[in-house]
């Protein structure tokens, strides 16, 4: 019975193959999974440059009452107020998100 388990291969097939199989499997996935990230990383600049690119400048004017039957009398009164949006840092497209350039190793000592 110990000369059939020694010689018995059946097994060793099947699983040197769902090792090979899982391997490339878990290869593709880093790879997919590094394509998503650096999509991901695309989008969200767009979006952070479309964001960037608002004007958010407004003004509105104030109002005053007068009160009735008297000069120059003022019953109530709102100032207007205003903002003007200044250029940013990033805005027009100026920073970019990207991965630093290969940077090859030196000798070794």
């Amino acid at each position: 019975m110990l000369q059939n388990l020694l010689h018995d291969e059946a097994g060793f097939v099947v699983s040197a193959e769902l090792v090979l199989v899982a391997t490339i499997l878990v290869i593709g996935l880093i790879v997919g999974l590094s394509e998503v990230q650096h999509a991901v990383v695309e989008e969200l600049g767009d979006v952070g440059e479309a964001i960037g690119s608002l004007n958010q400048s407004y003004l509105f004017t104030g109002f005053a009452a007068r009160k009735n039957g008297a000069v120059g009398g003022i019953k109530s009164s709102t100032p207007g107020s205003a903002f003007a949006d200044r250029e940013d840092d990033c805005d027009g497209n100026e920073c970019a998100l990207a991965c630093a350039p290969v940077v090859p190793e030196g000798p070794k000592f």
